[in-house]
């Protein structure tokens, strides 16, 4: 279940209310249910994936990207991270600052939660949690910056229309919370 946080200490649990603050951002937060299948979900329910299981949780789910190629979606791939993974500062280094992309960010959480920040027309800033079985689309152009929870543990299916990849242009704004980073 997603949560938002705002800078002045409000939370929102309700996904109407979570809704209405993504409005002005024209973010869109689904949610994608994860199979049943009992190998999927001993995959899932590992610390770490293999490559091996890299490919068996695509498989399992690519009818999400089906639909997405309907929209114009060519390239698709899994983000595994963890709390011991070799290089994980470096590459959480690369998201947490705030940053824009010419393509929609298209991430389908299927373990563990991730915290994506944002900054609204208004120059405010919120955080929203996502966590297994919820999909998110931030639209091209839009302000944001993401870190891991405390727990340490995202894995994400990835999708692009554009098959050069995840290409951000950071930005200067200063990041005025950080709730995953600041309980480190």
């Amino acid at each position: 279940m997603a949560i938002l946080r705002l800078t002045d200490g409000t939370i929102y649990h309700d996904r109407a209310d979570i809704d209405r603050e993504l409005a002005p951002l024209n973010i869109q937060l689904q949610d994608w249910p994860i199979s049943n299948d009992p190998e999927l979900l001993k995959i899932l329910d590992q610390p770490q994936l293999s490559a091996e299981d890299h490919n068996v949780v695509l498989d399992h789910l690519d009818h999400y990207f089906e639909q997405l190629r309907a929209s114009g979606y060519q390239m698709r791939d899994l983000i595994d991270l963890y709390a011991n993974l070799v290089g994980l500062d470096a590459m959480l280094a690369r998201f947490n600052r705030s940053h824009t992309h010419a393509d929609d960010e298209v991430r389908y959480v299927v373990a563990g939660a991730g915290i994506f920040g944002f900054v609204r027309p208004d120059r405010s800033q919120i955080e929203l949690t996502i966590q297994a079985a919820e999909q998110i689309n931030v639209p091209a152009g839009t302000e944001h910056w993401f870190c891991l929870t405390p727990e340490q543990r995202f894995v994400a299916l990835r999708y692009f229309r554009d098959t050069s990849g995840w290409h951000p242009n950071y930005l200067d704004t200063p990041i005025l919370f950080r709730t995953a980073l600041a309980s480190k």
